[in-house]
């Protein structure tokens, strides 16, 4: 192990990923409003653990609850959700992005404007935030939070346009980046998503009442109809009349342009019982693995995932390939952050905190290891090694994806350039090396595309959005630009 290289690149237990983005729900109209969208940010914890926040309408004022940390630490409670009270709610769960961890930053978001209140909620991340706030502040708006989700809300209060609906519209126009948002209105549930549907949102029905959610697992979870994918650039409206009929208006305020998803919700984010874009992920990752199988084949004895996210890309792998799939990992599904102070120490065995090999599957055996993604390798040297200690005679790594050599302005957190593992060695060889194993290789972009869309890439034209692995950025990244204006964002600490 290169222990120079791993102690430059190991700064803590948690940060050998790609953070998830953020989960966002809304139903309107139904009676229990707040509880159904407890359970569909339940659902949805996996795209953000920080923090979660529900504001809900009773028909005369807004109520809004917001806690740090899980969902099921706080929405559980009846009396949580008694103070939740009405028939339409937005929610939220949170992995932050931009902004720091704090209260003041979760979402959903709340101004009282002309026309009344608004609440909002986002995923994903504004590629221009930054330079909107700075001119708004320039004109003598005050910002509450280090959100750029907030910035939404100025424009929306700025706008000249005499409805909610139309100055939310508004709002979007200027937006630019990859985004999923849902906003509540006395009246109006609201969703939108960026032009070129990097972000994914469907809706959904119960009883009649319409819903937003980031993905089909949060419809499943409260027994709600798929009906289908909210379009890129599309704008929905629902709303409330008077006799408790409720309508629904979709608007097209952007230029169209072809839906470009992030590959990412199919290799790593994405539950895999959703269906992103029409593709369900646990088949879309299975087929992974087999083109894996293809593209790297090994002489191995077992295929073992990497959990849980390995594991679709391994059966596949081990179907294409005649390996027997053996459990060769087990996961401690119960360790959420760590409790012990991170010393180095403690880093040397923090991996079996939520890791442990099964010695009965790996001793003795040549083990193809399979995961979905590397992003440092810190966490994969940790795991090889794990290995290798449970008495593995060889072990050969394959990745479900190709090396990840850029950052991620849309909403994912992902680690400086310079920090990622593709980046710092000339060839595979050396980056097996570092991690310990004895062959490394990774399932190629053309290998990603068939598995998920059918066919190659179009190098002219991308399918998808796939910057990460191609530098290939789908919009302006105006804020990366302007670096050198300097962000100028204050941090107010909070106790909550």
């Amino acid at each position: 192990m290169n222990q120079s290289l791993l102690s430059r690149f190991d700064n803590g237990l948690d940060d050998d990923t790609l953070h998830e983005e953020c989960g966002v729900f809304g139903i309107l109209g139904h009676p229990e409003a707040a509880t159904l969208t407890a359970l569909g940010l339940h659902a949805l914890q996996h795209r953000g653990q920080e923090a979660a926040g529900i504001v809900s309408f009773d028909g005369t004022q807004f109520h809004t609850e917001k806690h740090m940390g899980l969902v099921g630490d706080h929405y559980t409670n009846p009396v949580t959700l008694a103070k939740l009270p009405g028939t339409a709610t937005i929610g939220h769960t949170r992995y932050s992005t931009t902004g720091e961890v704090a209260l003041r930053n979760v979402q959903p978001l709340f101004a009282e404007l002309e026309e009344g209140g608004i609440a909002i909620a986002h995923n994903g991340n504004f590629t221009n935030g930054l330079t909107l706030r700075r001119q708004i502040i320039a004109t003598g708006a005050i910002c509450q939070s280090t959100s750029d989700s907030e910035v939404v809300l100025h424009l929306i209060a700025r706008s000249r346009h005499s409805s909610t609906a139309d100055r939310f519209i508004d709002a979007m126009r200027q937006m630019e980046g990859g985004y999923a948002m849902v906003a509540l209105t006395r009246t109006k549930l609201i969703a939108a998503r960026d032009p070129i549907g990097i972000r994914p949102l469907v809706m959904g029905d119960l009883d009649g009442k319409p819903i937003f959610c980031s993905e089909t697992c949060a419809l499943d979870i409260i027994g709600a109809t798929f009906v289908r994918d909210v379009e890129n650039g599309e704008v929905i409206i629902c709303e409330i009349q008077p006799d408790g009929s409720i309508t629904i208006d979709s608007r097209r305020p952007a230029r169209p342009q072809p839906e470009r998803p992030c590959l990412f919700e199919y290799v790593y984010f994405a539950r895999p019982d959703s269906v992103v874009s029409g593709r369900n992920v646990y088949q879309t990752r299975k087929a992974m693995g087999h083109n894996l199988a293809t593209e790297a084949p090994c002489d191995g004895d077992v295929v073992v995932p990497v959990p849980d996210g390995g594991t679709p890309a391994a059966l596949g792998y081990a179907q294409a390939s005649g390996i027997p799939f053996e459990y060769g990992i087990i996961r401690n599904h119960y360790v959420g952050r760590t409790f012990i102070e991170p010393t180095q120490q403690i880093r040397a065995f923090g991996v079996k905190l939520k890791h442990s090999a099964n010695r009965a599957m790996i001793e003795g055996k040549r083990v193809v290891l399979v995961d979905d993604s590397i992003v440092r390798g810190t966490t994969s040297l940790k795991i090889v090694q794990m290995i290798r200690d449970a008495g593995a005679r060889e072990v050969h790594v394959r990745v479900a994806s190709p090396m990840i050599y850029h950052p991620d302005f849309y909403g994912i957190d992902t680690p400086d350039a310079d920090k990622l593992l593709a980046n710092q060695f000339a060839n595979l060889d050396a980056m097996a090396k570092f991690i310990g194993a004895d062959s490394l290789a990774f399932l190629t972009i053309d290998g990603l595309y068939q598995a998920v869309g059918g066919e190659k890439r179009n190098n002219d034209k991308p399918q998808f959005t796939d910057h990460y692995f191609t530098g290939d950025y789908p919009t302006r990244l105006l804020d990366k630009e302007g670096e050198k204006v300097g962000r100028k964002v204050s941090m107010l600490a909070t106790n909550g």
